[in-house]
């Protein structure tokens, strides 16, 4: 009984601090700002993702390649925004896709700003 008792307490504290990190570090990308995310924004918190995927919290398969480490940490940065520029054609090895790239910034540049990301895929010439 008290074995249910503290698993049922460690669930709910695991839901909450995982609910708490979502709000926290993916809050800015989500609010509406006066002020687009920055390059040095956007930069940092690819950093912070690489970090988490090296530390395995995205899984064994984010560290299959350099690829897959590079899929996750745009899935990291903004799961929007690769949902509607990677997610039905995800990189691949080798892969430099310039448009896609700037079409995944410009995504987040509006989501930062609170504008809908609709229309993004394929606004610069894709």
């Amino acid at each position: 009984m008290v074995f249910m008792s503290l698993r049922n307490s460690f669930i709910s504290l695991l839901l909450l601090s995982s609910s708490l990190f979502f709000f926290f570090y993916f809050s800015p990308l989500l609010a509406k700002s006066p002020h687009p995310i920055s390059d040095a924004e956007v930069r940092q918190k690819k950093l912070q993702c690489y970090a988490d995927i090296d530390s395995l919290l995205w899984g064994w398969q984010c560290k299959s390649s350099m690829i897959a480490r590079e899929n996750c940490a745009l899935r990291c940065l903004s799961p929007a925004c690769y949902e509607v520029i990677y997610q039905s054609d995800p990189l691949e090895e080798g892969e430099k896709d310039f448009i896609r790239s700037q079409e995944y910034k410009y995504c987040m540049h509006k989501l930062s700003l609170g504008e809908s990301i609709e229309g993004v895929r394929g606004s610069f010439g894709h």
